[in-house]
């Protein structure tokens, strides 16, 4: 089988015996802990990139352990990413390292000679001739390795490089398009503020129901409870929306909600909901438009699949249309059992 350089020396020094057990083990602790190097200084490379908008905010995120999680997640990956590609033989990495790590030696020698340009001082020409040597010494043997080792793996530098430059600047293009969008110099405006006209989705009487017209008659006194009817179960609603409803409504002196059920013949729900949705928006076009939807939270995560989850497609696609004047509200009910 495969054989690294190091446990080849190893094993023509010492044999196959104890000692070269021992070398390995302790050669394989070092890189151990040198590979710890890159997980511990990785992640917050990537937060300092983060916070200066070049990569998503959440690289700039603590997890519960107090680490940069999606820094060493992404690292992990790509990691194991390599390995796979290269068959698990670490010199093939080889040129892939040997380009990282003298390309970083340029940069950094390169940013301290704009470091001493910029700060000036007694000494500040001797020692931008001393970085400006290491940055050119560095650059040269960054060729030379680009070269020699181009068609052994270095091409991939070459690619990854400018992509992950792009990639970084639409990353900051984006949270700059965002920040100008969502810019608001403007002192809180008050003016021709209206109750909305609010919207309850709901199957049947139940306490999704209940909870859900409770909230929704705090908001506004323009309340309509929608159903659609697919199986013929709306008479029922109807004819007990009076005694349900209408009645408690009326004897705490508040506006009683409105019943619309719309027929479906084919069956379908989502569909008949959005055009009654825009069908409002047209009707009242100086409202607001709220839509509450009632959600069952199961305390299980394999349960969801028991349920067929309409209210998320139907917050997801109100969503879609990007309308401002659509405001979406989740009024959960937790299964305690």
């Amino acid at each position: 089988g495969y054989q690294s350089l190091l446990s080849q020396l190893v094993a023509a020094i010492v044999g196959k015996g104890l000692f070269y057990y021992i070398t390995i083990g302790a050669i394989l602790t070092m890189l151990a802990l040198s590979a710890n190097t890159g997980f511990a200084d990785f992640p917050r490379l990537c937060q300092i990139i983060a916070l200066d908008n070049f990569l998503p905010h959440a690289f700039a995120s603590r997890g519960q352990r107090l680490v940069f999680s999606y820094g060493i997640i992404v690292l992990s990956t790509l990691s194991g990413l390599l390995l796979i590609i290269f068959g698990g033989v670490t010199d093939r990495l080889i040129p892939l390292f040997a380009v990282g790590a003298f390309l970083a030696f340029t940069l950094s020698q390169a940013g301290m000679v704009a470091h001493w340009r910029r700060v000036g001082g007694a000494h500040a020409w001797r020692n931008m001739l001393i970085n400006g040597a290491g940055a050119l010494a560095t650059a040269v043997t960054l060729g030379v390795v680009l070269v020699a080792k181009f068609a052994e793996g270095a091409w991939i530098t070459l690619v990854l490089i400018p992509l992950m430059l792009a990639v970084f600047g639409a990353v900051q293009r984006h949270y700059r398009q965002v920040a100008e969008e969502i810019d608001c110099p403007q002192p809180l405006d008050l003016r021709g503020l209206r109750h909305p006209v609010v919207v309850v989705p709901i199957k049947a009487w139940d306490r999704l129901a209940h909870k859900a017209l409770r909230f929704a008659l705090k908001l506004s006194g323009d309340v309509i409870a929608v159903q659609v009817n697919m199986h013929e179960t709306a008479a029922s609603l109807e004819s007990r929306w009076a005694t349900l409803v209408e009645q408690p409504a009326r004897q705490v002196g508040i506006d009683p909600p409105r019943l619309v059920v719309i027929p479906s013949p084919y069956r379908q729900l989502i569909r008949p909901l959005l055009a009654y949705i825009t069908s409002l928006k047209q009707e009242y076009p100086e409202r607001q438009i709220a839509v509450i939807v009632p959600e069952l939270v199961e305390r299980h995560w394999y349960h969801y699949m028991l349920h067929n989850q309409q209210g998320e497609v139907l917050q997801a696609l109100l969503s879609l249309q990007g309308d401002e004047r659509i405001v979406i509200i989740n009024v959960p009910w937790y299964l305690k059992h």
